[in-house]
């Protein structure tokens, strides 16, 4: 005998949106449980301490977003140049241990105040802000963060200051490290 034949079954696409759903509050979720994290390490980091000022954290449509500005007489670079200064490096490094522990991947990026350099220089705020972004990579991968784990490196220059009412303002010069969303990484990946 031969089964009754069945209807066709309803389309997955509810159960592909409820699933890309579950995913994207499993990664605020992870974000969020990061973010407490980050901010209980650096409250207990007597490496971290001197410099929480200077670390400021917070959510983004791309994910959770590190920035570590620059402040009067503290700089994260020699001046003009992407040599990181000691306790720079040490952020980084503490960083570099926290951020290993999530699965989500990484975007770096480097941003610089509005100085310029002389006319006709063929050294720009584009290379310095590209060089202190990759400076910023290689102190996290010291720090124990797997290279994998970056998704790209990216300079800026001053184009998205900090503080747009001073384009010259101190807090202009930064890096910023998301801890990427999934949603975010395959929209950069062109997934």
């Amino acid at each position: 005998d031969l089964a009754p034949a069945r209807p066709p079954t309803q389309s997955h696409e509810p159960d592909a949106k409820a699933s890309e759903e579950m995913a994207r509050e499993r990664d605020r979720r992870r974000l969020e449980s990061l973010m407490r994290d980050l901010e209980e390490a650096v409250a207990r980091s007597q490496a971290l301490e001197p410099f929480k000022d200077q670390l400021l954290i917070d959510i983004t449509p791309s994910g959770l977003r590190i920035q570590i500005v620059d402040k009067e007489n503290r700089p994260m670079f020699s001046r003009g140049s992407a040599e990181l200064m000691g306790y720079s490096a040490d952020i980084l490094r503490e960083l570099g241990a926290i951020i290993n522990n999530v699965p989500n991947r990484i975007s770096i990026t480097g941003h610089t105040d509005a100085a310029q350099y002389p006319p006709g220089a063929t050294y720009t705020n584009w290379e310095l802000s590209a060089e202190r972004a990759n400076a910023a990579r290689r102190g996290l991968i010291v720090g124990g963060m797997l290279p994998g784990k970056i998704n790209r490196v990216v300079g800026l220059a001053d184009t998205v200051p900090f503080n747009k009412v001073d384009p010259m303002h101190i807090t202009n010069r930064r890096i910023s490290i998301i801890v990427l969303s999934h949603v975010a990484e395959a929209a950069l990946n062109g997934v």
